[in-house]
């Protein structure tokens, strides 16, 4: 066809510059009648071989003699993470059975034969230097001062606590896989729609039991790890996967359900688990059977020796949560003076009760997640354990029944006020609170009773301005209509009239701007002496 055609030809550009198309479609060989061209295509297609092989080394090793010996050459080689996924088997009896797969991955390239295998739990810190790769000083380049424009400022970020939200759990391994089990990167793995049964990858169903698989591995701590070392040689071609049991035993759990408002009106059911292994348990997700049936899947973080963890699995929907809130006004709990200052201390109480339905005709424990908020302290209830955000109480419900849990909180804050600037209305209120001392009542009453005397005085003053103001805007009156009258005879009586009655008006004025003086004169030295005892308070 047309661009197999094409494919069999290549264009040759010749020293004169001419262009010639040679058709490759009948020859069998092809080679430089160049030596040197030869060579040089064969370092070529080296060259790109390498560059395809990055990860590739070569190792010389060179000798000072040339007698014969045996040479063992180690290296190591970068591996994937190994997964662990668990299953967790409640029966009758009183502690439920933890079975744990541990699955690794062969991704060297080669086949693993009769190989020992080593897992180690823990979060060492681990980089990647570039040693291998030369390394040059970037020097710095140095714009000319007239030339230098400012750059951009960086700020670092701030520092916070953010949940991070659970991943989807992975599938668990089929019940009574063998040591040496394998598996093509889990691609088989698959779980059933029916309760209770768990496919594998050749599309057999098992129904959910305790696995007899015998657990041979060699638990021991490693410093901060933790290190699972399987005692039989494993076997795992590459680019499989292999599930090698490394815990089957009992584990101390309980059966109970967990409640946080972000749920909705459902608690999820959980189970609270206690490491009693001995052994620390690598993160992963874990699969819980209530009997034969399933029950749902959880995750799990690294749980060391005797740490507790609550793990959910599933939406109880035989019970039925709903929350109201409800909050008091703000009461003055405490009040102080120092140097000029009334500081108070009041509190509000807040109360959000949960209101818990049981509709089933069993026994239930209910964990209630309730937040923890900055600034509040609880009142009314105990908690049974404490997170970094949250107040975990535990609530027991009875069959069919419906119970009230109200939680209290109560927020105290403070408030500063010089007391210069305080009404006598406003310390009345002060002098009035049942919270204050019998000391910080009197003093305060001593500043409020100088404070009414200052208001009266201003008052006085006040009046005695509006009256002058009047008395001034009266003889502006006067004086234009004498300035009117002076020249019209027949007035002069009219003009004495007005002119005594100035007089009068004269000596009134006189007499009320020497009683403003005085009264202003008075509340200065009132004022002075009410801001020394204000300076004085300390209660």
């Amino acid at each position: 066809d047309k661009d197999h055609a094409e494919r069999e030809q290549v264009v040759v550009l010749l020293d004169s510059g001419d262009l010639r198309t040679l058709d490759l479609s009948a020859a069998s060989l092809v080679r430089f009648s160049d030596s040197k061209l030869q060579i040089q295509l064969k370092d070529y297609l080296a060259a790109v071989s390498q560059a395809r092989s990055k990860d590739k080394r070569s190792v010389y090793i060179d000798s000072s003699d040339n007698k014969a010996r045996d040479i063992v050459a180690s290296y190591a080689l970068p591996m994937g993470v190994w997964k662990s996924s668990y299953r967790l088997v409640f029966t009758d009896k009183p502690q439920p059975t933890l079975e744990g797969w541990a699955i690794v991955d062969n991704t060297t390239g080669e086949d693993w034969n009769n190989v020992q295998i080593a897992v180690v739990s823990g979060r060492p810190v681990s980089f990647i230097s570039r040693l291998y790769d030369a390394k040059f000083v970037q020097r710095q380049t140095v714009d000319l001062p007239e030339d230098k424009v400012a750059g951009p400022v960086l700020y670092q970020g701030g520092i916070g606590g953010i949940s991070a939200s659970l991943a989807s759990p992975a599938p668990p391994p089929p019940p009574g896989a063998p040591a040496q089990a394998r598996m093509k990167a889990m691609a088989g793995l698959q779980r059933a729609p029916a309760a209770g049964l768990v496919a594998d990858e050749n599309g057999e169903f098992y129904r959910s039991r305790a696995s007899d698989v015998a657990v041979d591995t060699e638990a021991r701590e490693l410093g901060d790890l933790f290190e699972y070392r399987f005692a039989t040689p494993m076997t795992v071609k590459k680019d499989e996967s292999a599930m090698l049991p490394f815990v089957q035993q009992t584990i101390n759990a309980r059966k109970l359900l967990v409640y946080s408002e972000s749920y909705g009106r459902n608690p999820m059911a959980a189970a609270e688990l206690t490491n009693s292994t001995g052994k620390t348990l690598d993160g992963g997700p874990i699969t819980v059977f209530d009997g034969a049936s399933y029950a749902g899947e959880a995750l799990m973080e690294t749980l060391k020796n005797a740490d507790k963890r609550l793990i959910s699995y599933a939406v109880d929907l035989g019970t039925r949560v709903t929350t109201l809130f409800d909050s008091s006004a703000a009461v003055v709990r405490e009040i102080h003076a120092s140097r000029g200052q009334i500081t108070t201390r009041a509190s509000i109480q807040e109360t959000k009760t949960y209101t818990i339905r049981n509709v089933d005709q069993k026994t239930k424990t209910l964990i209630i997640e309730h937040p923890e908020r900055p600034q509040y302290t609880l009142i009314n209830q105990k908690p049974s354990e404490t997170t970094a955000t949250a107040y975990r109480f535990e609530v027991k419900l009875a069959p069919g029944a419906t119970e009230k849990f109200p939680v209290t909180e109560e927020h105290v804050y403070e408030n500063s006020f010089a007391v210069s600037s305080l009404t006598p209305d406003t310390l009345l209120v002060y002098v009035q609170n049942k919270v204050i001392s019998d000391a910080g009542r009197r003093e305060l009453q001593q500043i409020l009773d100088q404070k009414r005397q200052i208001a009266a005085l201003a008052d006085q003053i006040k009046d005695l301005d509006a009256s002058i103001a009047e008395i001034v805007h009266d003889q502006d009156r006067i004086r234009q209509n004498i300035n009117s009258l002076r020249n019209v005879s027949g007035q002069q009586d009219q003009v004495q009239k007005y002119a005594s009655q100035l007089a009068s008006q004269e000596t009134d004025l006189a007499t009320k701007r020497d009683k403003e003086s005085d009264l202003k004169k008075q509340k200065t030295t009132l004022e002075a002496s009410v801001n020394a005892e204000i300076e004085k308070l300390s209660f």
